[in-house]
């Protein structure tokens, strides 16, 4: 039995250092076969998968619905147990970490090197730990890779041709996240909502300023995150990831958040609000980064960068599963009881770190097209400085919880939202009445062309009224005691940058649908005022204090339709209640 059992370890380890020099063969990828001057097209991405996941047990390959092209949204599960079911992943005990590539199908770098890294898991060549999973999406935005040209990212340096910014709708997908336009949006937001990823990098190419550092780090805005998980990441986390990518030779740097200026003096850190996918994952208490390769260095070194810093994560992530997993505990426990919420943020300049910045000099000179002063950077004078960063924010303007929202079932739109990121509706079982709080929008802004398919509404203001409205059997209650609550607020609550209200998913309320005829309504306007020496006090008020009001017969007309039962209580009330 024993030298049986010999020799069937001995045909394993021979199988496996076979598959591993096949693998070195027909496993080959695009970018390595051109030395670095070329990224994978989505034919050559998808064969690779398909030939990996044929000859390896620990990949599996993925389907979380269909791009808006109508191709498969595809991931990639690697562990070393061959355990790939949603809930052996989920309920694993391991750490989850999540890759997204190519959510700007123009900065391919992450493509490239996820695919290397995710070969070389496989073959043994790189040591995944038995405590990680992998999820890789190996391509977000497959419209914007097969919009495969060489002009679209002017500045950046390689490769010879790449991806589009937008998808097959032209729609920027790192703006889609909670508005969910695209298909992909609701495929990623259903994957991330069942698997829980403990940590999320979302691999980008910058733009901007120009320095001597090949890589740098976004991460996601710790005072956002928040509780024990922010606090960890900002103190411990993301200095180990900065120190253990110096020892691999990298000057890591945060993400230089400066397009039009030299970045000597310092910049604000980046403020990622839940549009975009790291904004989003803060959400639920996901640690998240967003690794912007330069754009000027050659592209063989950024994706060198990327592959590197994929690995420094994962090891790191392995190191302290333990932690990870304590303070997302914590911090999901604590937020079934946390009353207030913060739903907007600024810089808090009187706080600030310091990096240590290696630039180049900069100055101004007569440019060439305009002959006008312009911004260049010269690259025989390097300098390293310690400099300013401003990555402190504070709330300002937050919303205390309630018990639960009430959402009428004619919102469907919401619903799906809501539901594809994990949310739990209860159905109403009849119809009754309850006493709610309710919103009456006082007054919005709203941009003058289109922003990602929306005319996004701002500075809302809206003031909150006791009141009681009819809900009917089927209508939905969102109670707030589930993982998903922050999500719930700040896409719920009218006021948030982000809400749903922002993005249009409630424009019909901002219409007037009903009105009156001038000459009809004057008789009745007369014999209300007669009936109701409240509502003629108010009108004389209001006169007395508007010189103009006084002279405009139309407008005191209105003033009293709009103060009577005429009036449809609809229109700019805000039809997501609130159960105190």
């Amino acid at each position: 039995m024993k030298r049986f059992l010999l020799t069937l370890l001995s045909a394993v380890a021979i199988s496996t250092s076979v598959m591993a020099a096949v693998a070195d063969t027909v496993l080959i990828t695009p970018f390595e076969r051109s030395n670095g001057k070329q990224t994978a097209t989505y034919a050559e991405m998808t064969e690779f998968y398909k030939r990996l996941g044929g000859m390896f047990g620990t990949i599996s390959i993925g389907e979380m619905g269909p791009a808006d092209n109508g191709y498969p949204l595809r991931y990639i599960a690697f562990t070393n147990d061959g355990k790939f079911e949603k809930d052996d992943i989920r309920n694993s005990g391991k750490l989850v970490i999540m890759i997204n590539n190519g959510i700007h199908a123009g900065e391919p770098d992450g493509i490239d090197a996820s695919m290397m890294l995710l070969r070389d898991a496989a073959t043994g060549k790189i040591k995944v730990p038995d405590n990680i999973i992998l999820l890789v999406v190996p391509i977000f935005n497959i419209g914007g890779m097969l919009n495969r040209n060489s002009y679209s990212r002017a500045n950046q340096n390689g490769p010879e041709s790449y991806g589009f910014r937008g998808n097959a709708r032209n729609l920027d997908l790192n703006r889609d996240f909670i508005k969910c336009d695209a298909a992909e949006t609701l495929g990623l937001c259903d994957l991330f909502s069942r698997m829980n990823p403990d940590i999320l990098l979302d691999n980008h190419v910058s733009d901007g300023a120009d320095y001597q550092h090949t890589m740098t780090l976004l991460a996601t805005q710790h005072d956002k995150l928040g509780g024990e998980t922010g606090n960890y990441m900002y103190k411990t986390f993301t200095p180990a990831i900065y120190s253990e990518m110096k020892k691999m030779g990298y000057n890591l740097v945060p993400y230089v958040n400066d397009f039009n200026n030299s970045a000597e003096k310092g910049w604000h850190e980046f403020h990622e609000s839940p549009r975009f996918l790291s904004g989003y994952a803060a959400l639920f208490q996901t640690i998240a980064y967003v690794p912007e390769a330069h754009m000027l260095k050659p592209f063989d070194e950024r994706v060198k960068a990327t592959y590197d810093l994929m690995k420094c994560i994962i090891k790191l992530g392995s190191e302290n599963i333990a932690t990870i997993k304590k303070v997302r505990a914590t911090d999901r426990k604590n937020l079934m009881t946390q009353k207030v919420f913060p739903l907007e943020w600024k810089v808090d300049t009187t706080q600030t770190d310091t990096v240590t910045f290696h630039g180049y000099e900069s100055g101004y000179k007569a440019s060439d097209v305009s002959g006008l002063p312009r911004l260049y950077y010269d690259r025989n004078k390097p300098f390293v400085r310690r400099i300013p960063f401003y990555n402190h924010y504070a709330p300002t303007q937050s919303v205390t919880a309630p018990k639960a929202y009430i959402i009428p079932k004619a919102w469907t739109p919401v619903i799906i939202c809501l539901r594809t990121n994990g949310v739990k509706l209860q159905r109403v079982n009849y119809d009754s009445t309850m006493e709610v709080t309710a919103y009456h929008i006082d007054n919005y802004e709203t941009v003058k062309r289109p922003y990602e398919r929306h005319y996004l509404h701002y500075n809302v203001k809206a003031t909150p009224y006791k009141t009681k409205i009819p809900v009917s059997q089927g209508d939905y209650i969102v109670w707030l005691g589930q993982p998903a609550k922050r999500y719930i607020i700040e896409t719920l609550e009218p006021t948030a940058p982000d809400a749903f209200f922002a993005w249009n998913y409630f424009d019909g309320i901002l219409q007037q649908k009903e009105g009156y005829s001038a000459y009809v309504f004057e008789d009745l306007a007369a014999d209300m005022l007669k009936k109701d020496p409240a509502l003629k006090a108010k009108l004389e008020e209001k006169r007395k204090a508007d010189p103009e009001f006084a002279k405009d017969g139309g407008a005191q007309l209105d003033f009293v339709y709009r103060n009577s039962p005429y009036f449809e209580q609809e229109y700019l009330r805000y039809p997501v209640y609130r159960l105190e």
